[in-house]
């Protein structure tokens, strides 16, 4: 047995390897409610080791939400399973859509039309938005794309496409290069981010402000989301990656 898993590790590292991760500092785009990151030096090498102490709110940088983020009583990112964490890697490409119209919400013939052109997405995967929102980092303002009265313009999920892919395509988890799930115009005309309430109560995980999403194809590739353990926590910065075919 451990042969065989050695010779997989071997042909995984013959592979492309695809980091999704934005690095992140006090600087680094946040969502609006969020105060910036601390990073304190509390011990350097004049004291004979670095040391640092981080604050930051666990929804900050590219990270996972668990399902206790929305839904009380449900899990939380310790409680995710590791099996959970690596996933086939769909990637739903609407970048193109989002320079001409950022205000658009994917919708279920959306998702129709990309299955007449590659096949239907199949069960237990996780499905990435790709909208090269992640380009923009990491310039707040340019993530914000806030219109002549102060409103964001940012695309999103809407709530019948993420319908679709959990009810019937059974999906496991989906993730974004956006602070939400949700398009802004969707959040201000609902006042509540309705598309991330729905996939945190289907029991799984999302991503959020993910990147490169343009270097991994729509399919083929694996996502690992790899994640610290703090525990009873809502969600947490996650090191993100893909592994091309």
């Amino acid at each position: 047995m451990s042969n065989s898993i050695l010779q997989a590790l071997a042909l995984l590292k013959s592979k492309e390897w695809v980091d999704l991760t934005h690095s992140f500092d006090k600087d680094s785009p946040r969502f609006f409610m969020f105060d910036s990151a601390e990073f304190k030096t509390l011990f350097d090498h004049k004291d004979g080791f670095f040391v640092q102490q981080f604050s930051f709110p666990g929804q900050y940088g590219t990270h996972i939400d668990a399902p206790c983020h929305f839904v009380p009583n449900t899990r939380s990112v310790d409680e995710l399973e590791l099996k959970e964490l690596v996933l086939p890697l769909i990637v739903l490409d609407q970048s193109e859509r989002a320079k001409q119209d950022p205000n658009f919400s994917l919708s279920k013939e959306d998702i129709l039309q990309f299955e007449e052109e590659y096949g239907i997405i199949e069960a237990g995967t996780f499905v990435a938005l790709r909208t090269d929102w992640s380009k923009r980092w990491p310039s707040q303002e340019k993530m914000d794309n806030k219109d002549d009265s102060g409103n964001n313009q940012i695309p999103g999920w809407g709530i019948d496409a993420l319908r679709f892919l959990f009810e019937e395509r059974h999906i496991k988890a989906v993730g974004h290069e956006t602070f939400d799930t949700d398009a802004a115009k969707d959040f201000r005309k609902n006042n509540a981010l309705l598309g991330e309430d729905y996939v945190l109560k289907q029991d799984t995980y999302q991503i959020e402000l993910l990147a490169n999403l343009d270097q991994v194809p729509v399919r083929g590739a694996v996502i690992f989301n790899i994640v610290a353990k703090p525990k009873k926590a809502p969600g947490f910065p996650v090191r993100s990656f893909a592994i091309l075919p």
